[in-house]
């Protein structure tokens, strides 16, 4: 279980997606006359991109219904406004997830435009929508789906709404991937050194705000929980104060991820609180990152993949500490379920 850094593979592992940031962003100015209503379909870490992308469409669309569902609700739920103005955008990392490959299929019936983000043409969400991006076999697939994803909102709005920071999206999309890398770089020693502080805690809980509640999420569950086995679980600072602050104590471990999106006062609220009441607190707040190449105007958006990046060398970490790989599953892909 190495723990060496390479900064230029994370690069290479990322070229499709940058690649395909300018044709994404063309098919969502494209359809954009088309559509009135956007529906995201996902599980695990594309449905937490998703959230991300729900959040700014609410922000800039003047214009978009927009809605987002775990496949198996779609399909249960067979919303009566599931026409043909609606565009249907799913995501499936493996591109085999049953789920959202059923739900491709339930919209074959449907009148819906239907849009799919995946790995590779030969998988069955490939071939079960009308419009597909290919991001490639890659193990940097979260920001290879979002850049793509985020690049054909930012065409939509365009189009829609006249978003005039159309061209900042596509060009910071293009400069990410460096971005990413020197983010995890940079990271390094502190996350070595907060991975040895808390690799004895089988309890660790992550507080966000917003579309940084993306990011609690991936690395709470979808790494933590996921592959180490945690009691690691994501909470909104919006609903902190509502029931879970109650479980701060001075030795409660806290992970708090501050990003600057109109949602920050909410997470600043949480922050002064954790720290009169709790000694053992992690702080990644993305003002601390440099972002270069990112404009001003996008830096809120790709916030959380920046500090996604960081917080993964973390993980990493911890797995070496663990002797437990972050490949590593206990029923997932290996039982019926």
């Amino acid at each position: 279980m190495a723990t060496d850094l390479n900064k230029s593979e994370i690069f290479d592992e990322l070229k499709t997606s940058a690649d395909l940031v300018s044709d994404a962003a063309a098919l969502g100015r494209k359809l954009a006359p088309d559509i009135d209503r956007i529906y995201f379909v996902g599980c695990g870490a594309p449905n937490r991109i998703m959230l991300g992308l729900e959040y700014w469409c609410q922000r800039y669309s003047a214009t978009l219904e927009v809605r987002r569902y775990f496949p198996a609700e779609i399909m249960a739920q067979d919303p009566e406004r599931l026409d043909g103005r609606t565009l249907v955008l799913l995501g499936s990392k493996s591109g085999t997830t049953p789920e959202t490959v059923a739900a491709a299929e339930f919209l074959r019936d449907r009148p819906a435009i239907t849009v799919g983000v995946t790995q590779t043409e030969d998988k069955p969400l490939a071939r079960s929508v009308q419009h597909v991006f290919l991001i490639g076999e890659t193990s940097q697939a979260h920001a290879g789906m979002f850049m793509i994803m985020q690049a054909f909102m930012g065409g939509i709005w365009s189009a829609k709404d006249g978003w005039q920071f159309e061209r900042e999206l596509l060009e910071s999309l293009q400069a990410l991937p460096a971005a990413l890398a020197d983010a995890k770089a940079n990271n390094d020693d502190r996350a070595a050194d907060e991975a040895r502080l808390y690799k004895d805690d089988r309890i660790l809980y992550h507080v966000a705000s917003g579309p940084m509640f993306s990011t609690a999420y991936v690395f709470g569950v979808c790494v933590l929980m996921e592959t180490q086995w945690m009691h690691s679980y994501p909470i909104e600072a919006a609903e902190f104060f509502h029931g879970p602050f109650e479980i701060v104590d001075k030795d409660m471990p806290i992970v708090l991820l501050l990003g600057e999106d109109p949602s920050r006062p909410l997470m600043e609220r949480v922050d002064r609180f954790c720290k009169r009441y709790t000694e053992r607190l992690i702080i990644y707040d993305s003002r601390d990152f440099a972002m270069s190449g990112v404009a001003q105007e996008i830096r809120p958006i790709v916030a959380p993949y920046i500090l996604q990046s960081a917080l993964q060398r973390i993980a990493e970490r911890l797995a070496v500490w663990h002797a437990q790989p972050l490949s590593t599953r206990r029923y997932m892909w290996k039982t019926e379920y």
